[in-house]
Order: structure tokens, then C-alpha cells, then sequence
């Protein structure tokens, strides 16, 4: 990193952007190594999911409306039937490979990319891809634990948010339709923002995860309290680069899985970009999130020693040490 520890914390929105494309191409080949053993595999997942669905889909429907015209009890009827089980079935066994290896490849991608950022932080020598490699596959352990923790409060909070717009907004419906519609808005806008804070303290945790001595709920709760005071850029910058990845989202789906205007060498081509797109936004969002952790711990006047970095990310017999709280919660520095 450019900055020194003690000027971290005046960096503004763009500031960040700008010190993570420098750590990025300081570091190209280390980097440029890391997105194509982890990022690359992830962004081909989700982009093949994208297609492989909407394949799967549009068979489902067409079955459907087959089987609407179709007459009861006849062999048409039975054959219809036959291959819907088949598409559902082909869908529901795709989904879980699909969720499966997507949370692997997010995890050990999380752990490649805050690992290099934190050594490069830590001005550690022999920063090299082997190294990286070794340390990764002990650090995503952390980190699903974390997500685990984060899955389950978001599943609670959809729940019981949810509960709560239907129990207030069900009674309007019927006699009163634009009132339901404006109690929907009400309370979908706390709800949307809550659901931003939700994510952002969880994109925070899996640094905590790989950089300090919890993992967890207790990684939520660590990431909570150093979000205080940078929420808002944190915030800014996490929806931002949603939007980046819903953008590549949406133009894949309508240039390649519908691309109706295209030859097939056409939408392999957008295929291609769309794919160069998101690899790209995803590694930029991940060393992002690395950078606001350490802007987070000088915000609070919390300078992580350089040297204690160093030793914890180091691996000492084929283990890897996170940082203890001691190391981390150092000395306060006045500016």
C-alpha cells in the first residue's frame, strides 16, 4: 500500500477505489495467478448458471403449456410428465452443485485475495503464488464458519422481515390497495436497508475471519464495531459494485442465454466479455474489501504492526496463524 497506517483513515470513497486498483497492479501477476485459479472458476459458475437455467426453464415451460393442451391419460400426457420430472430433477441437481461450488470458489477466492493484500500490507518478502496457495486451503475453514453465521442471521432477518410486511400489509389489500402499497413501501425501505448493513458487516467479517484470531458470530460482532464511523463509504461502495455485478448480470442473460439478435459466434463473443467483466469486478470488489478493513482499523486509531502481520501470516509447519487479538488491538496512535 501507498498510504502509511495513520492516513488510511482520510481515505474517501474514490480514495479507496484508487489504492486497490494500485495494490492490483503493483501486483499484477500475483493477481493476474489468483483470478485465474479461483476467480475465473467462480465467475464461469455463476454465468453458467445463468445460461443452464434459463435452458431449463424455458423446457419447463414449454411442457407446460404442452401439457395444458394435452389430453388426460394419453400417452402425449404421460410423456410430457416423464420429461418435466426429468427437467426438475436435471434443475434441483444442478442448483446444488451449482450452490456447492459457488461457496467453495467464493471462500478460497475471499481467502487468496485479503491473504495477498494483508502480506502486501505487511511489506512481507517472498509474498509468491505457491505461498498463497499453501496458506488458502487452512484460512477458508475460517471462513465458512463465518458465512455459516452470516447465512443463518440473514435467513433469520428475511423471515421474520417478511413476516412482518405480510402481517401489515395483508388487512390493506382487499378494501384498500393503494394504502397496502404505500405500508409495503414503508417498511421495504428499512427492510432494503437493513439488509445493505447486514451485507456490508458480513463482507467485513471474512477479512476479520482470515486476519484476526475469530471467526464467526464473534467475526460479526468485531466487524460491527469497526464498521462504526466508515458505514456509510462502506455502504456506498458495496452497493456500487453490486450494481456492477447485477449490470453484467442482466447483460449476459439478454446478450447470450436470450441473445435473439445474435449468431452463435456473437454470443460467444458477448459470452466472453460479459465473463472478462465480472472476473474483473469480482477480484476488484474483494480487494476493496480488504482495503476497507484496514481503513476501518486506522479510522479507530488502531495501528496493525507490520511486523506482527508479517509473523502471523506466516506458516509454521504447514499451519496458518491467524492474528490474536493482542496483535491486533495494538496501541492507539494520536494524529
Amino acid at each position: 500500500m501507498d498510504c502509511e497506517p495513520e492516513e488510511l483513515q482520510f481515505l474517501s470513497l474514490f480514495g479507496i477505489y484508487r489504492e486497490s486498483l494500485k495494490l492490483l497492479v503493483s501486483w499484477r501477476p500475483l493477481f493476474s495467478k489468483i483470478a485465474a485459479a479461483f476467480v475465473f472458476p467462480l465467475s464461469f459458475l455463476f454465468l453458467a448458471h445463468i445460461h443452464v437455467s434459463y435452458y431449463l426453464f424455458s423446457s419447463i415451460d414449454s411442457d407446460d403449456s404442452a401439457l395444458d393442451s394435452a389430453t388426460p391419460g394419453s400417452p402425449a400426457e404421460s410423456h410430457i410428465l416423464s420429461r418435466l420430472f426429468s427437467d426438475w430433477a436435471s434443475l434441483l441437481l444442478f442448483k446444488a452443485f451449482y450452490l456447492i461450488a459457488l461457496l467453495v470458489f467464493s471462500l478460497l477466492s475471499t481467502a487468496a485475495v485479503v491473504f495477498t493484500v494483508a502480506s502486501v500490507y505487511s511489506a512481507k518478502d517472498g509474498l509468491s503464488f505457491p505461498r498463497v496457495l499453501s496458506v488458502v486451503p487452512k484460512v477458508w475453514r475460517r471462513l465458512l464458519v463465518t458465512f455459516l453465521a452470516a447465512f443463518l442471521f440473514l435467513f433469520a432477518y428475511n423471515f421474520v422481515s417478511i413476516a412482518l410486511i405480510l402481517i401489515a400489509v395483508l388487512p390493506f389489500v382487499d378494501q384498500y390497495p393503494s394504502s397496502a402499497g404505500v405500508v409495503f413501501i414503508l417498511l421495504f425501505l428499512p427492510y432494503l436497508a437493513g439488509l445493505v448493513y447486514v451485507s456490508v458487516v458480513w463482507h467485513l467479517a471474512s477479512v476479520v475471519s482470515v486476519l484476526e484470531d475469530s471467526k464467526g458470530f464473534d467475526a460479526m460482532g468485531k466487524s460491527k464495531a469497526l464498521i462504526k464511523g466508515k458505514f456509510w463509504t462502506a455502504a456506498a461502495i458495496f452497493v456500487k459494485l453490486n450494481l456492477c455485478f447485477v449490470g453484467v448480470e442482466v447483460g449476459f442473460r439478454k446478450l447470450v442465454s436470450e441473445g435473439r439478435g445474435f449468431g452463435a459466434g456473437g454470443r460467444l463473443g458477448w459470452a466472453l466479455v460479459m465473463l472478462v467483466l465480472l472476473c474483473a469486478v469480482v477480484l476488484l470488489a474483494l480487494v476493496v474489501q480488504s482495503v476497507v478493513y484496514f481503513v476501518c482499523k486506522s479510522h479507530h486509531h488502531e495501528s496493525i504492526d507490520k511486523g506482527n502481520l508479517a509473523d502471523h501470516l506466516e506458516v509454521y509447519l504447514g499451519e496458518y496463524v491467524p492474528l490474536k487479538s493482542k496483535d491486533v488491538q495494538l496501541e492507539q496512535f494520536h494524529v
